[in-house]
């Protein structure tokens, strides 16, 4: 099985990438994900469930410590992937 995350925090800041902004591709990029896609409005990322877990939980916890007062997230299974 295969997982995609997708997730934003607020609040947005279109003048400075914002500190939680920052914080959470800090932790995208050292997790054992197979792939990231990092934008202005919303991140994406793939892989298996353990690792894809793993991230939710440091992306809700690095994000809230460094000032986001929202996170939005969405986790699917992708499609044709077995369960």
């Amino acid at each position: 099985m295969r997982l995609r995350l997708e997730f934003t925090t607020e609040p947005f800041d279109l003048e400075e990438t914002p500190e939680h902004a920052r914080a959470t591709r800090t932790v995208l990029d050292g997790a054992a994900l197979d792939s990231v896609d990092v934008g202005p409005f919303g991140n994406t990322a793939e892989g298996a469930p353990e690792a894809v877990l793993e991230a939710v939980s440091a992306v809700l916890r690095s994000g809230l410590d460094s000032g986001a007062t929202r996170i939005s997230l969405q986790v699917n299974v992708l499609e044709g992937e077995g369960r």
